[in-house]
């Protein structure tokens, strides 16, 4: 007979698990960032059998202190600078347990009302925040929807831009044209990927230049690579364009590239995954412009909006050019409240059929922050990084690379005049290798301008100034080191 937990047995050991969960935070600054060990060093503390027979909740929590923790890299660390934040907050933690529990399957607006419709406000309520345009509301032509990640959101939008540049043509006959998406060599890679699944294959996507001083896309270089795409005989699709671009956080002249997709025609995606969290502050809604000429847009809270990893916030200005080029309608799924028209089927704006009550988790983090709490986070996080970013500026040793408009800054170990510059790639990553070896700080790098460079984003709520300042004091300290 299945050992199935009971609620008085689920809210003992609940209790448990939420007590470990603050145990796990409250401790975060006493952890190193990152594991030390080998590969293959959890794999080996773990059974080679599945067990027989079930264990005791208290001997799952002592695997997690001796052989998960140990074997992490901790993205909520308060020194953890890497990439861009994937951070969570204790709403977001509650909501996705609340999610968890409903074991609800919102595939359908029927087989989960509540599911539906609140996501669908929730949408409504991130595009107020970020004063979004009005066609970007469900109260009109558009409508907003959590999908997993911005990848899929960048794969949505493709899909729909090929039915609509393929005149409906492509969700029967699929790729029978050469179509052509465009982004910048900053643009991220998942629209590479996008366009592959997509079955454009390489050929099908256009990497435009980039202004070599802000490195965001080059509108005269767009319109060229149109012009000659169409010249050929070729198909331009849609453009990706970039607010907070992965390397640098470089913003795409959106404006710009609108005015060249409405003349020519194509779908304008506005991928903002980090970045998009700022324009929920007025004074940094300036990196939005040009947003009425974009057909779709998209941002993760889930870096930057203290929403735990999976949640991407897209819209679509025309929600029925979505549904049709991606619903399919089996009979085991047609239902009155389908049938009438009168409610979204989220089934029909992403790939997967299947769907988590993802909206809980936001719902949670809104209420429990509001604007304003969510606001002091965006400037709270800026200010650190500005702070940071002083720091390097007043140290001759050092440079910054490029501007830092949000929470990311790019730096780098000055070249000396007779350096040669594989000489000094080769420095700064010895620099980063040594300060991310101590496991007391996490940074990652990038290229710019063909140079190695150093990355320090920070975004995690227990990140403080202190932080910064010890992050700062390393770096410091290890260039020292390596100059002798």
């Amino acid at each position: 007979m299945a050992n199935h937990i009971t609620p008085d047995e689920f809210r003992r050991h609940g209790h448990a698990v939420v007590d470990w969960i603050a145990d796990y935070w409250s401790g975060l600054d006493s952890l190193p960032v990152t594991s030390a060990d080998p590969p293959g060093t959890v794999a080996a503390q773990l059974p080679a059998r599945p067990p027989e027979r079930g264990e005791p909740l208290d001997r799952l929590l002592a695997d997690l202190d001796t052989v998960i923790t140990p074997g992490l890299t901790h993205w909520q660390h308060p020194r953890f600078f890497g990439y861009f934040p994937a951070n969570t907050s204790g709403p977001s933690v509650l909501g996705d347990l609340v999610s968890a529990g409903l074991g609800v399957q919102g595939m359908l607006w029927s087989t989960g009302p509540a599911c539906t419709e609140v996501e669908t406000v929730v949408l409504d309520w991130l595009a107020e925040l970020l004063d979004l345009p009005a066609r970007f509301r469900s109260t009109g032509s558009g409508g907003g929807v959590i999908q997993d990640s911005a990848s899929s959101a960048i794969l949505i939008a493709v899909l729909a831009a090929l039915h609509r540049a393929g005149g409906g043509r492509w969700r029967e006959h699929g790729v029978d044209r050469p179509y052509r998406v465009y982004t910048s060599g900053q643009g991220h890679s998942a629209i590479e990927k996008a366009v592959r699944i997509a079955g454009l294959g390489d050929a099908g996507l256009r990497t435009v230049a980039v202004d070599p001083q802000t490195l965001a896309l080059d509108p005269a270089a767009l319109r060229t690579a149109i012009e000659a795409d169409r010249a050929a005989g070729l198909v331009p699709a849609a453009v990706v364009a970039t607010i907070g671009t992965t390397s640098t956080t470089a913003v795409d002249p959106v404006p710009a590239i609108g005015e060249l997709c409405r003349e020519y025609g194509l779908w304008l995606h506005v991928d903002a995954a980090y970045a998009g969290a700022a324009a929920i502050c007025p004074e940094l809604r300036h990196t939005h412009a040009g947003l009425e000429h974009a057909d779709s847009y998209c941002f993760d809270p889930h870096k930057w909006l203290l929403t735990g990893f999976d949640c991407d916030a897209f819209w679509v200005a025309d929600r029925a050019e979505l549904i049709t080029a991606l619903t399919v309608l089996p009979e085991y799924l047609r239902n009155a409240a389908t049938e009438s028209g009168a409610v979204l089927d989220y089934r029909d704006w992403q790939v997967p059929l299947g769907r988590r009550f993802r909206a809980l988790k936001l719902w949670f983090v809104l209420r429990w922050y509001g604007a304003e709490g969510l606001r002091a986070h965006i400037r709270d996080t800026i200010a650190l990084a500005d702070g940071f970013a002083a720091r390097v500026e007043a140290d001759r040793r050092f440079e910054l690379v490029g501007a830092h408009p949000f929470t990311l800054v790019c730096f780098r170990l000055r070249s000396a005049g007779d350096t040669a510059d594989a000489d000094a790639d080769a420095v700064n990553a010895e620099l980063l290798a040594r300060v991310n070896a101590t496991g007391r700080a996490y940074l990652t790098h990038t290229r710019v301008g063909g140079r190695y460079t150093l990355r320090l984003a920070v975004g995690s709520p227990y990140t403080g100034r202190e932080h910064v300042t010890q992050t700062w004091q390393l770096l410091a300290d290890t260039a020292t080191e390596l100059k002798r």
